[in-house]
């Protein structure tokens, strides 16, 4: 056995050498990296003798390492995207007209000399791998695949909203229905009905789950693919996005023991993902965590997630039963959508059971009126609810492309602000792909109900009465938020708009 030093993953950088096949070095496990400036050659831990014979064999000058498994294992997930790149992008070297990601699929299959090379030999699965692939490099949340009266298109949802990727024939998107059916197990031959299913697929490395929806449309069927989240993209309290005081009440928060804590906004605000983060932090051995969801959108560790199924009965209401049999310390629940929901986690929050879940309104203090409405009694909404988090998602301006603008007077007049104010705007670039925005960031109005605010609210006749008290207490409004951002450049006015500034 060969002594060979370890290297600190943490200091290495990725480098692969040009006169390498970097699919002949990932076949025998022979991987490089670049270390203070040098360039090693990296072998496995254990089973090393492949990685060793392919190394003589090149007689090659770099000196041989370990890393620990981790880090080896981090390296090779690096290699594999690497070499998906490079297979992409020779496919498309052969046309000057195939910009960027933008290529036809007859000029794909045309173009493509390795395509029925490959393992998986046939042209219409290796473009629905790569549209995959393509979405996950890009951080897509969604695949639309839609069919029209002369043609079809993809679009990606990125940052919540839609992008165009490709135009296609639409003889081609009729394959690539096919193909997703298949994948995801529904019935090929059924044109005319509504579809969901489910697939996974793997990309380096890692399995992914894919939520499918098939629509059949005047011009033909259209396809919606969720990307769902991974129990590693679940985000700490402190990754949500949230200011250090924010942050700082949430924790407060979950140290209660029973309650309801309740996270609104629009569809696409990231509901979800604070109720998970939520989740995680109060996930413990000694607590028995059960949440209902509609769809389960992360799989969550150390919870146990039930997926509503209407067309069985099973319903958040009916879900929200049987879980209180269960001996619950938390409970989760997707989103109160009726009354009944309603009344059974107000009352699961009475008897000593914390629970979380989401509510449609526009800001924090309409959760109040949305459950009196529902008919709760607002004794029993003082007593039970512990706060309420209303979010939004705003998509960031690339650093790398904005462009600094005074604001016309006629959108100074629409937010009510002064004229003559600097904000930025996007332009579009290839490090955003020409969308003019790169992340988002997120806002949030948090109202804590504490003792004093409860005795407010027996006699608060409205929300827009709560509204004001709670702005004279100090909670930072959402448009006052959004147009910060503004200020400072760091979103556009017509992401504030599109995010909803005039009706937060």
């Amino acid at each position: 056995m060969i002594t060979l030093p370890y290297l600190d993953e943490t200091r290495i950088g990725f480098y692969c050498p040009d006169e390498v096949d970097v699919a002949l070095c990932i076949r025998y496990s022979l991987l490089f990296c670049r270390y203070e400036e040098e360039a090693y050659a990296i072998v496995p831990e254990t089973e090393n003798t492949g990685a060793l014979q392919l190394y003589n064999k090149l007689g090659m000058e770099y000196p041989l390492a370990r890393l620990g498994n981790e880090g080896y294992e981090n390296l090779y997930l690096k290699f594999l995207e690497y070499r998906t790149d490079s297979e992409i992008s020779q496919s498309t070297a052969h046309s000057a007209e195939l910009i960027d990601e933008e290529l036809s699929l007859v000029d794909f299959i045309k173009n493509s000399a390795d395509l029925l090379t490959s393992e998986e030999s046939a042209p219409i699965i290796k473009f629905v791998n790569t549209i995959f692939y393509q979405a996950i490099k890009r951080k897509a949340s969604d695949i639309h695949i839609e069919t029209h009266e002369k043609k079809g298109e993809v679009r990606f949802r990125i940052d919540g909203a839609l992008i165009k990727h490709i135009d296609l024939d639409k003889n081609i998107i009729d394959l690539i229905i096919s193909r997703i059916k298949v994948i995801s197990a529904l019935d090929i031959s059924e044109k005319r009905l509504p579809q969901d299913g489910r697939t996974q697929v793997k990309v380096a490395g890692k399995n992914l789950d894919i939520r499918v929806s098939v629509l059949p449309t005047y011009h033909g069927e259209r396809v919606v693919l969720r990307l769902l989240m991974q129990a590693s993209s679940i985000p700490t309290l402190s990754e949500l996005g949230f200011d250090d005081s924010t942050t700082a009440q949430f924790e407060e928060l979950l140290k209660f023991s029973h309650g309801i804590i309740l996270v609104t906004g629009p569809t696409g605000s990231g509901k979800s993902t604070t109720l998970h983060s939520f989740l995680q932090q109060l996930a413990t051995p000694e607590k028995n965590i059960l949440s209902i969801e509609d769809p389960v959108e992360y799989d969550a560790p150390h919870v146990s997630q039930i997926a509503v199924n209407t067309k069985a009965g099973l319903t958040f209401a009916s879900g929200l039963r049987s879980i209180l049999r269960q001996d619950p310390d938390v409970i989760m629940v997707g989103e109160i959508r009726d009354s009944e929901t309603a009344q059974i986690a107000t009352q699961a929050a009475m008897t000593g059971h914390l629970v979380l879940s989401t509510l449609h309104t526009n800001n924090a203090t309409a959760a109040i009126t949305r459950l009196s409405d529902m008919g709760i009694d607002k004794f029993l909404i003082t007593s039970t609810l512990l706060g309420v988090l209303a979010q939004r998602l705003v998509r960031r301006l690339c650093p790398h492309c904005k462009e600094t603008v005074i604001l016309s007077d006629a959108e100074a007049d629409d937010l009510h602000i002064e004229y003559g104010v600097k904000v930025s705007k996007p332009r579009g670039c290839s490090e955003c792909h020409h969308t003019g925005y790169s992340g988002r960031i997120a806002i949030g109005e948090f109202m804590l109900i504490d003792d004093a605010l409860r005795e407010v609210l027996k006699s608060a006749q409205n929300d827009h009465e709560i509204r004001q008290m709670m702005k004279e207490r100090g909670m930072k409004l959402l448009p006052d938020q959004l147009i910060g951002l503004l200020r400072e450049g760091i979103t556009s006015f017509d992401e504030i708009i599109r995010v909803g500034v005039r009706e937060a």
